[in-house]
């Protein structure tokens, strides 16, 4: 189902791209939640061991980058923990906070799952060309920044 672009010049800022946008988040969503369930991960789950792939975050960063209470970030951990896929260990520099990391088993699971998303967004991003891919990929990077400031 495609959708007319709007050609009215008095067209709020933003709209086109927002019309846009959503439903490209939602396609990806719903890729991400088929890989999910395939392996009985939640998003957030996906989403912690995405972050951990290349760092090794305090317990308490993990959660505020998440935007999710510290009790809620222990009982994922908690269960992430029993499946095997992270550990958590005292921090180097102050022993009173925890680090949480990837296992041998979550890396793994990790790469498995970084392969799916990559073959199963190739039908959505494949109609680009090289160059509007990496300018797609240096826009959206843009916007994840102005995010976090």
């Amino acid at each position: 189902m495609t959708k007319q672009k709007s050609t009215n010049p008095g067209t709020q800022p933003g709209k086109d791209l927002a019309d846009a946008l959503v439903p490209a988040a939602f396609a990806t969503m719903a890729v991400l939640n088929r890989i999910g369930a395939e392996h009985d991960l939640s998003l957030t789950l996906m989403r912690v061991l995405g972050i951990l792939s290349d760092r090794r975050p305090r317990m308490v960063e993990l959660a505020d980058y998440l935007g999710l209470e510290k009790q809620t970030m222990s009982g994922l951990i908690a269960r992430a923990e029993k499946r095997g896929l992270v550990g958590r260990a005292p921090n180097v520099e102050d022993g009173r906070a925890t680090d949480v990391f990837l296992t041998e088993e979550g890396a793994s699971l990790f790469g498995q799952l970084h392969g799916q998303m990559l073959e199963a967004l190739a039908p959505l991003t494949g109609g680009l060309g090289a160059a509007d891919q990496q300018r797609l990929t240096e826009l959206l990077e843009r916007m994840l920044a102005a995010r976090q400031r």
